[in-house]
């Protein structure tokens, strides 16, 4: 399964169409702009659309929801905390995601760690791969999911 999330950073000028806002920031920083150096002590919260394709404007079969900070100060590097909410006829229920994101890696895997309706107590690794990026404000990720154990297979 591939599946692709938008995350738009609330940058203090696009309330309209952010999906995700800094909540927390070290001392030096701010909830506006992201923190310097490589966004260090930054804590972000998701309410993301996910498509099945590239395209933001898709429609979406979901939300990605959850956080992620910023937990190196030498690197870009993350932490992710989510879950895939579905809310379409194909898949119905969510997963749940752990782990860390070394950034400039091509490719990342993370853990599921669980799930619920169609993916009741899944297990296996989502690979997730920077898709597109805008700076600071804007990405996608594909994220390939590989379930290698769930309750009711799909």
């Amino acid at each position: 399964m591939v599946f692709y999330f938008h995350d738009i950073v609330y940058n203090g000028e696009n309330y309209k169409n952010a999906t995700s806002a800094i909540v927390g920031a070290p001392e030096w920083g701010n909830r506006t702009i992201m923190s310097s150096p490589n966004n260090f002590g930054d804590l972000i919260v998701f309410d993301d659309p996910i498509t099945i394709d590239n395209n933001l404007h898709s429609p979406s079969i979901g939300r990605a929801q959850g956080m992620y900070f910023y937990d190196q100060k030498d690197i870009f590097s993350s932490w992710l905390g989510f879950s895939f909410v579905f809310n379409n006829s194909d898949y119905k229920g969510s997963l749940n995601f752990a782990g860390h994101d070394p950034l400039m890696n091509k490719t990342r895997d993370i853990s599921i760690i669980g799930g619920t309706g169609d993916f009741f107590m899944a297990r296996g690794i989502a690979t997730l791969r920077t898709d597109a990026f805008e700076g600071s404000v804007y990405f996608r990720l594909h994220v390939h999911v590989k379930l290698y154990e769930c309750w009711k297979l799909l």
